[in-house]
């Protein structure tokens, strides 16, 4: 194996302090000098988070290998412009479930298997074989969660022992701690991060570099207080204060000097490569103009369900010299009559409907739908939202009143939208949508073509697709199926022609979109956008 560079990153004192982006960000002070691999080590038993509500744990992000991973790789890719793999998401569920699959077949011949050396053993070979496999120059680790977690132990000796494995010249362990400010004192308190650092040495791991997470970049006493206190170099305690957007974060660390640190602490040559990264980050503090966009959706009570889209505005809004203002519109009120649609969308020039499952909220996005149609304001449905604007078509346009979902109800008459038919009969929910990286094949003469031209590569997580026995009766109407797919009759994209924007996608163009290169329908949407509020009074 080359000589691969090892960057561990763990949390202390608190979850929620940002460690996929703080991954990210050093991730993005390498490349593309080097080929950055990042790994997510997260200790919950579920093998991987596609089963979980949102609100629970976040977004899922969908890798182009058809992997329902964690939220922090969409950071990881936003950041670093690559494609991640699934197997670069190692959760507690899959580690023991790989395990007790090995010891059934009797791989163990006869051990007893335990957490050492099994679990961790079993750990660190795949941290190995990802570095192998991926050729990488250097392997970001992040652990999830806190230290003290009973679920991240094993991750943490893995790392610990991996040291052995890979020698101390070779890895860095890099730990983030909450520096709180008592606003009676307004003092940055460093005991937390002390105590963290304590446990970290009680696990046999002694962190080179420790970023202060603070409502203000860390006072000189307060980096020499830690220097002293936790025995690294001063000019190794980096700040990390409060940002108004995550993409300035890479900037800060350059400011603090952490890419000369790493340069040190690994023997790696590692050059400033942020001035393309400076222009945009720029662009995004300093905009010309402002729109204002409503998400909706039903998991709007954690934005991180809709983190993807969120960032995919922000890239557009950064190549268009605009401010992205939000508005969240919680579908199930609307539906429910707490607030009436025109209430719900006054003021904006751009309406997003975002996916999700179920019944819940359906109706809510349905008016939605309609009110963005009839008032021509610039609408994209993604996953979820086309499969509901085609209902929506289907029912005030073809005249099928009865027109739904099957998902939505059984019983319906016309059931404008099925399960795709390998879906029917599956009863186990782990996995098995209709899920990454497919081909969409683009209609010539349509919106969906001045995009993508003939032929688009995009990522799905679906179970349910347009009828295909109702495709050409919602045609004759009007709506226009612009994209599908290779081979079959599953329809991928929507457009209307007599409407500033209304299109809408059965794949999640927001799980592509970089701030280098955002998506193409997102920046065509918010374009449209901000010509309508520049018509607005």
């Amino acid at each position: 194996m080359k000589n691969t560079k090892w960057i561990i990153v763990t949390g202390g004192v608190l979850s929620g302090l940002g460690k996929g982006v703080v991954s990210a960000s050093i991730g993005r002070l390498l490349v593309p000098t080097y080929k950055v691999v990042p790994i997510k080590c997260d200790g919950y038993l579920n093998v991987d988070p596609g089963t979980m509500n949102p609100v629970e744990h976040g977004e899922v992000f969908v890798l182009d290998d058809g992997g329902e991973v964690d939220l922090d790789f969409g950071h990881y890719e936003r950041f670093l412009n690559i494609g991640c793999k699934s197997e670069w998401n190692l959760t507690s569920g899959k580690i023991f479930q790989s395990l007790v699959e090995k010891e059934r077949r009797g791989d163990f011949l006869g051990k007893t298997v335990q957490v050492i050396p099994h679990v961790t053993g079993e750990i660190r070979e795949r941290f190995k074989k990802i570095a192998r496999k991926a050729k990488a120059d250097v392997v970001l680790i992040e652990i999830g969660g806190t230290v003290g977690d009973i679920e991240n132990l094993w991750f943490l000796e893995a790392v610990r022992e991996l040291s052995a494995d890979v020698g101390p010249r070779d890895i860095v362990y890099v730990h983030i701690g909450l520096v709180p400010v008592l606003d009676e004192l307004g003092q940055q308190k460093t005991k937390p991060i002390q105590q963290s650092i304590l446990f970290m040495r009680e696990r046999g791991l002694f962190p080179q570099i420790i970023i202060g997470r603070s409502r203000d970049k860390l006072t000189e006493r307060t980096k020499l207080k830690i220097h002293w206190l936790c025995n690294v170099p001063i000019q190794n305690v980096i700040s990390d204060p409060y940002l108004n957007h995550v993409y300035e974060l890479p900037l800060v660390f350059e400011e603090e000097g952490l890419r000369r640190v790493l340069a040190r602490q690994l023997g790696l040559r590692i050059p400033n490569r942020l001035d393309e990264w400076k222009k945009l980050v720029n662009r995004i503090k300093n905009p010309k103009n402002a729109v204002t966009i409503a998400i909706c959706g039903k998991y709007t009570e954690l934005a991180d369900s809709y983190i993807s889209i969120e960032e995919a505005l922000v890239h557009s809004a950064a190549h268009l010299n605009c401010k992205v203002n939000k508005k969240w519109v919680e579908t199930t009120d609307i539906e429910r009559g707490k607030i009436s649609v025109e209430e719900a969308l006054k003021g904006v020039h751009g309406v997003i409907v975002a996916g999700g499952f179920g019944a819940r909220g359906a109706e809510g996005k349905i008016t939605v739908i309609r009110h963005a149609r009839e008032k021509k304001l610039p609408f994209l449905g993604l996953c979820y939202g086309l499969q509901l604007a085609v209902v929506e078509f289907a029912r005030n346009v073809c005249g099928l009143k009865d027109a739904n979902s099957r998902e939505i109800d059984p019983n319906t008459r016309h059931p404008v939208v099925d399960y795709l038919p390998e879906q029917i009969g599956i009863t186990h929910k782990g996995g098995t949508m209709r899920l990454g990286g497919h081909d969409v094949v683009i209609r010539k003469g349509t919106k969906a073509y001045e995009l993508y031209g003939g032929k688009t590569r995009k990522r799905f997580r679906h179970r349910n697709e347009v009828n295909p026995r109702y495709i050409k009766q919602i045609e004759k109407a009007g709506m226009v199926f612009s994209g599908k797919a290779r081979g079959k009759p599953i329809m991928q994209v929507i457009e209307l022609k007599d409407h500033p924007f209304f299109m809408a996608s059965q794949f999640h163009p927001e799980l592509t979109s970089t701030l280098d290169k955002p998506s193409k329908m997102f920046h065509r949407f918010v374009a449209t956008s901000l010509e309508m509020s520049k018509q607005s009074p």
